[in-house]
């Protein structure tokens, strides 16, 4: 399996989709870096050299935020809004859906032990 800042990414499959197991590469950018480097996106991740390795990367390191620099990131940013106390970070702190769902029902098994939203009316 070859390592590619840090995380193993599957040699069977096309490069294409081995890049997409790094934190934060989507099938997009994935296609914009091997583009950029000039390799083959049908090509097995096994066939990469310790050369194409490297340039990888560089690449990732130098121009893209992925893996543990975004990791850090989004939990900042999520530490910023309950910080400020914003409708967002107060959802966040409590466990419960952030983003409008419905809480009725679902929304349940979200995070941890069952957290009480309304009353159930008898």
């Amino acid at each position: 399996m070859p390592r590619v800042i840090g995380i193993d990414i599957p040699d069977s499959k096309r490069l294409e989709v081995s890049l997409t197991y790094i934190y934060g590469v989507g099938r997009k950018l994935s296609n914009d870096i091997i583009d950029k480097l000039g390799l083959n996106r049908n090509m097995r991740a096994n066939k990469l050299t310790e050369e194409d390795i490297a340039r990888l990367n560089a690449i990732l390191q130098s121009q893209y935020v992925v893996e543990g620099d975004l990791r850090r990131q989004v939990q900042n940013n999520i530490k910023r809004l309950i910080s400020i106390h914003s409708y967002r970070g107060m959802r966040h702190r409590l466990g419960l859906p952030v983003r409008g769902q419905r809480t009725r029902t679902n929304a349940r098994t979200r995070k941890g032990k069952r957290k009480t939203v309304a009353n159930k009316k008898k």
